[in-house]
This record gives structure tokens, C-alpha cells and sequence, in this order.
């Protein structure tokens, strides 16, 4: 049998406003984008950040309770898989690329708790109030 891995971890910010819908069978699915940003050495060896934008989708309970906390400018840690598809569009090939995210465990929410709480600590994963990052 062989084995194989497909595992991304992001921290970034949420880039719109998650979007929750259901499918023809009554699947709840949350899409939304992650912002990461990186800097880069450019041709006359200035460093300038460079953004990538991340497609998530969250299947099932997950999505549900992800879209009660996610809000555009979330910080968040995602961990899932890396999905590609392809279609054509005007007789061209495209290609898209999604992180799906299936467990609960896999969205941890870094936002710091309202500035009138004097505490530094982050807001709560979706599993338990006490968890902290993954890794």
C-alpha cells in the first residue's frame, strides 16, 4: 500500500466575509479566502510583502460553527487538505485550488479578545476555550 501526505497549515487573515451554503443534500459548506503574506527580495534587492490569497471550504458541522466566529480580518490557523480542479471556461483550461478544512479541530481563531478585557489571551479554537495552536 502507499502512503502519502497532503497537509497545509496557514495563519492569516480571513480575506471576505465567509459565505455559508448547503448543498443539494442538506450539506452545510463554508467558503471563504486566507490572506498570508511573505516578503520578497525584488530584482534591485528591495524587500516588498507579497500577498497570496488561499481558497478554504469547510464541510458539515465545522462550517456551521465557523461561520458564528469568522468575521473579514479574522487571524486564524487552518490546517487541511489541498484540493485541485479543473474546468474550462470559454474554451480554456482553469485550474483552482481549495483547502478543505473537515475537522473541527482544524480552524484555531487568533483574534485577541475585546480590547476591553485586559487579557492577551487569543480568542477560542472551535473545539475548546483552552486549546492552543497545534504546533
Amino acid at each position: 500500500m502507499a502512503y502519502s501526505l497532503n497537509k497545509v497549515q496557514l495563519i492569516g487573515n480571513v480575506g471576505k466575509e465567509p459565505e455559508l451554503a448547503y448543498s443539494q443534500s442538506g450539506t452545510p459548506y463554508l467558503r471563504f479566502s486566507v490572506a498570508t503574506t511573505n516578503s520578497v527580495k525584488d530584482k534591485s534587492g528591495n524587500w516588498k510583502n507579497k500577498t497570496d490569497w488561499h481558497n478554504i471550504t469547510v464541510f458539515g458541522k465545522t462550517a456551521e460553527s465557523a461561520h458564528k466566529i469568522l468575521k473579514k480580518g479574522s487571524k486564524v490557523y487552518i490546517q487541511g487538505r489541498l484540493s485541485n480542479n479543473e474546468y474550462e471556461k470559454d474554451g480554456v483550461k482553469r485550474y483552482t485550488y481549495d483547502i478543505i478544512v473537515s475537522d473541527f479541530n482544524d480552524i484555531v481563531y487568533l483574534d485577541k479578545k475585546d480590547t476591553q478585557n485586559s487579557s492577551d489571551e487569543p480568542t477560542p479554537s472551535a473545539k475548546d476555550e483552552g486549546d492552543d495552536l497545534p504546533f
